[in-house]
């Protein structure tokens, strides 16, 4: 197979792979973790169990949705920059198209009680698909008395003083450096 079909056939994977994900995953980004997780980690091993830990901070990390930063990496890093189009094309088509399709309708099921009922059933499942993405980036983490401050310190800071979240981010972010920069330090004398 020739390299410019190797691509194509890539391209059009990732697009795709990322078009299930955007189509069938209620709830946002995290929700979609564990499916980006199985589909490019464990199914196509296009990157690794701990790329997933990474592709989840800087998606958190940068401007925009968790779900198209998340694509955006992925297909860059599996693709290049038409991979990340790719990827972001197809995580973003299907809410595209789902949205267009309900303003259309939006009023007529407002009131409906089955449609309520059905949303609240969705929400309880995407809870369970928030929390086995925090288990399983958990389970990946490396576990020291740094890492349970800073989560105990983020998780109280955001719940119960609502703390600006990028704030919590960048501290956070500031705290592994420094910790890293001085561990660095130690090895090195």
């Amino acid at each position: 197979m020739k390299t410019e079909d190797r691509k194509k056939k890539l391209f059009l994977e990732l697009f795709l792979i990322f078009l299930k994900i955007g189509a069938f995953t209620f709830g946002g980004g995290y929700a979609m973790i564990p499916l980006i997780q199985r589909e490019v980690a464990e199914k196509k091993q296009w990157i690794s169990e701990r790329d997933i830990l990474d592709v989840v901070a800087i998606a958190e990390s940068t401007p925009g949705p968790i779900a198209v930063n998340s694509a955006t990496f992925v297909g860059c890093k599996v693709g290049g920059f038409w991979g990340a189009f790719f990827a972001t094309f197809g995580v973003v088509l299907p809410s595209f198209l789902i949205i267009f399709a309900v303003s259309f309708v939006l009023r007529q099921f407002e009131s409906n009680r089955i449609v309520a009922y059905a949303f609240y059933g969705i929400r309880a499942g995407v809870l369970v698909l928030i929390l086995r993405a925090l288990i399983s980036m958990y389970r990946q983490s490396e576990k020291n008395l740094l890492f349970c401050l800073l989560a105990a310190g983020a998780f109280v800071s955001v719940v119960f003083f609502d703390v600006n979240v990028l704030a919590v981010i960048v501290i956070c972010a500031a705290a592994g450096l420094i910790t890293s920069a001085w561990a660095a330090g130690r090895e090195k004398s």
